[in-house]
């Protein structure tokens, strides 16, 4: 997989891909990624790549031509299965879209920035927009983060268990039931039974039950689901 992201700060987001899983799945180059600043493709001596909005208002709006150059040039060179913005006012990203997005090929993801961007480019270019949640960052950046490291632990190899996303929240409409390490005793506090019975059809039973349990108490909107 290829993932392209279009920021104005390229700095902001490359430290979450210099660690843990994500950093490890690119030196698999299971997943490369590539970061663009859209300030390079601006002819402005200034190197603006936002204006003010026509009919008033607060807030400053990123600019057509520089996104327009940019996705053009990457589109040029390769063909993308999606075109993503973040946006506050996009789908919310859940666990079904990061399913779908993990089997592409190539994406790009272009950040959000000031007021956010002057909608003909939404119009001529964008196939898919996403939300992380109701409220307002700075910038898409943290966004295309978050969004990246929901579709990249699920491409094959990635994880060291091929199995562990699998029984991840969410998956199946449910919460995670509870887990538990070693020792089996901690100040009182018991491992259940079961888990330590090796019964491993009753063991499933049991995960079961306390993942329908826990979703219902803690987000029964997800079993209307």
């Amino acid at each position: 997989m290829r993932i392209d992201i279009i920021t104005v700060l390229p700095e902001l987001l490359k430290s979450p891909f210099e660690a843990s899983i994500l950093k490890r799945a690119i030196e698999a180059k299971l997943v490369s990624v590539h970061f663009h600043n859209l300030r390079d493709y601006t002819t402005d001596n200034y190197k603006s790549i936002d204006d003010t909005q026509f009919g008033g208002g607060a807030g400053m709006v990123m600019m057509c031509e520089p996104i327009d150059k940019c996705i053009s040039a990457l589109k040029a060179e390769r063909n993308y299965d999606e075109v993503i913005y973040m946006t506050p006012d996009g789908n919310t990203l859940n666990q079904g879209i990061a399913n779908k997005l993990s089997l592409k090929e190539n994406i790009i993801i272009l950040c959000g920035h000031y007021k956010g961007v002057d909608q003909r480019i939404r119009d001529m270019f964008i196939t898919k927009e996403i939300s992380i949640g109701d409220y307002v960052l700075s910038g898409g950046e943290l966004g295309a983060a978050v969004l990246c490291d929901s579709i990249i632990r699920l491409i094959p190899g990635v994880l060291g268990n091929e199995t562990s996303a699998l029984t991840d929240s969410f998956q199946d409409n449910l919460l995670a039931p509870p887990i538990y390490t070693k020792p089996r005793d901690y100040k009182g506090h018991h491992v259940p039974e079961v888990l330590l019975s090796g019964h491993a059809a009753n063991i499933e039973k049991w995960r079961e039950e306390q993942a329908y349990q826990r979703t219902k108490k803690r987000r029964p909107d997800l079993l209307e689901d």
